[in-house]
């Protein structure tokens, strides 16, 4: 029963992203879908696209590991939304051409910022979309008995055949299904899975009295801090996020889309975690990486366990298209088109940045499955995307003053901040990093030229 609705599942999914993505005529409605949709669909694609393995099944062991501090500190990413949805969605309209990261920086820092960001952008794309390829594969083979690669074929197949011929379309309605299922079913395996321990009570009397407190040792607050800030800064702004605020059909749209997804984010997170506690009290003697798929297989029904599974499912294959579309429109509209010295038609462009996601995707299929330690290296970027990228960024769609110089500084100052932080005073105070690197570019950014810093500029048609 359980492979039957799965599969079931699977070619609804499919058939959906074909039918949402007929009849693209253009870059803008691939990248975009022309800036169509309402603020509910913006709520349900951008929640889809975070809400990856990290942020649910990874939430779920490390509370297993250390308890409730991790929920705290996702919270950072939930403020981080509510910030994005409250200061830069509302001047999403100064850019009503843009479809990319390099559409906002060109304007402000020029082309070789455009360049830059689009490279950044592709690296950290294709390493996070390695890193869901991964755990697709893990899913089905923990579920479904496929063998490893057979699950990733059949995952990544699905979700490259829709992404490649709809574009951002299909990616959205896509991932408006998978949102409704996974918003459903997480939630159901916390219900059964306390009503399996016996009870709130029982679950409260079952787990470590540690697992359920804050750290009171400074050091270990000041360790939470830093986890805070960085997944507050960590994804900010990155490439599948910045689309999102490009797709709205007006700016009402976008920042009630954004901030509903950063409400949303507070209890979904408290709801991951939990399955982290309740796994612990069914059994602590798991390992914690399989805190989430034993509760489900613990508490639910075989039915019940269908419909959960592919709420798992659509939690990596919603990351996983997201990623994959950000890195293909990253590389043919911030590395191919300025780089060339004709333009693209039109029709050049979509079939370019079709063959761009196909390519990728499969690139990254490869990577996932015959060189791992690639991926930890292309995931590392997401700190310096957080470095370099964040600030100059933040500071054109705020209208702060920006320049050439401004751009160089702070990411000079970025790398550099990050780089001694982490290897030469080896991250000191458990502080990340990341951390470090983002205020030097903060510094750095706004320490020079200030004169010649003008506010945000005229932005041409693309």
């Amino acid at each position: 029963m359980q492979t039957t609705i799965i599969f079931i599942y699977l070619f609804v999914i499919l058939m959906v992203g074909l039918w949402a993505g007929r009849n693209i005529k253009n870059m803008n409605e691939y990248a975009t879908a022309g800036r169509s949709f309402g603020f509910l669909a913006i709520f349900a694609t951008l929640s889809a696209s975070f809400i990856g393995g990290g942020f649910s099944m990874g939430n779920a062991e490390k509370v297993f590991l250390i308890g409730v501090t991790n929920i705290v500190a996702l919270w950072g990413f939930s403020l981080k939304e509510i910030l994005v949805a409250r200061f830069i969605a509302p001047n999403m309209h100064h850019y009503p051409e843009a479809i990319s990261v390099g559409d906002i920086m060109e304007p402000a820092y020029g082309r070789e910022a455009r360049i830059f960001s689009g490279l950044f952008g592709v690296i950290l794309c294709a390493g996070i979309l390695g890193a869901q390829i991964s755990a697709m594969g893990y899913i089905f083979n923990l579920y479904l008995g496929l063998e490893h690669t057979l699950g990733i074929l059949l995952g990544c197949g699905i979700v490259i055949a829709y992404s490649t011929v709809g574009g951002m379309r299909a990616v959205v309605w896509t991932d408006i299904i998978q949102f409704v299922v996974l918003a459903v079913g997480i939630p159901m395996v916390l219900y059964f899975g306390i009503q399996n321990v016996g009870g709130l009570d029982a679950l409260w009397d079952a787990v470590p009295a540690k697992h359920l407190a804050l750290p009171d040792d400074p050091l270990a607050m000041i360790a939470l801090a830093s986890l805070f800030m960085t997944f507050l800064l960590g994804e900010t702004l990155v490439p599948p996020y910045v689309q999102r605020l490009l797709i709205g059909k007006n700016n009402r749209a976008v920042w009630r889309g954004t901030l509903l997804s950063g409400l949303f984010s507070i209890p979904f997170f408290a709801v991951t975690g939990l399955i982290g506690l309740v796994a612990l009290a069914l059994n602590p003697s798991i390992e914690a990486n399989l805190a989430m798929p034993y509760v489900i297989q613990e508490a639910l029904s075989p039915l019940m366990q269908g419909i959960v599974i592919a709420a798992v499912i659509s939690i990596i294959m919603s990351s996983a298209d997201s990623f994959l579309n950000a890195a293909a429109i990253a590389f043919s509209n911030d590395l191919v088109r300025p780089l060339r010295r004709q333009p693209l038609s039109p029709g050049a462009s979509l079939r370019l940045a079709r063959w761009t996601t196909l390519i990728v995707g499969v690139l990254a299929v490869i990577f996932a499955l015959s060189i791992s330690s690639v991926l930890d290296i292309l995931i590392y970027s997401y700190n310096f995307w957080a470095a370099t990228v964040l600030v100059p960024l933040t500071a054109a769609l705020l209208g702060l003053g920006v320049s050439r110089r401004r751009f160089l500084a702070g990411g000079g100052g970025g790398i550099i901040g990050l780089l001694a932080w982490k290897y030469l005073f080896t991250a000191p105070f458990g502080i990340d990093g990341l951390v470090i690197g983002t205020l030097m570019n903060l510094i750095c950014f706004f320490a020079v030229d200030r004169k010649s810093a003008m506010r945000r500029p005229v932005v041409k048609e693309v």
